[in-house]
């Protein structure tokens, strides 16, 4: 029974087309994270240098975590929409998050 249900869950088309897909998006979270650092890096140069937050800086920054986080909610299985390109770019501020079982 238990070699049935491994097969069974083997050919399921959609778990292996979220797969490719988590694969895509463990690609793009590499590159939003060195995004997040430049920044980081740019908002302290900021600081230091005006005494005070970039604005603009800040915005991205913000679009740009919220967009990592939707990433890492798809790569754990805590939410089923796929993040940007995808869907919508500031999808996860509407997402619902799945109730715990």
């Amino acid at each position: 029974m238990q070699q049935e249900q491994i097969s069974e869950n083997l050919k399921k088309i959609e778990t292996w087309k979220r797969i490719i897909f988590m694969l895509i998006y463990a690609v793009i979270d590499s590159m939003v994270r060195l995004l997040l650092w430049l920044v980081i890096l740019l908002q302290v140069g900021s600081v230091l240098l005006t005494g005070g937050t970039n604005p603009n800086i800040l915005d991205f920054g913000r679009n740009l975590a919220t967009y990592h986080y939707h990433i890492l909610l798809f790569l754990t299985f805590s939410a089923e929409q796929l993040p940007f390109p995808f869907s919508d770019w500031n999808v996860t501020a509407d997402l619902e998050l799945p109730n715990k079982e």
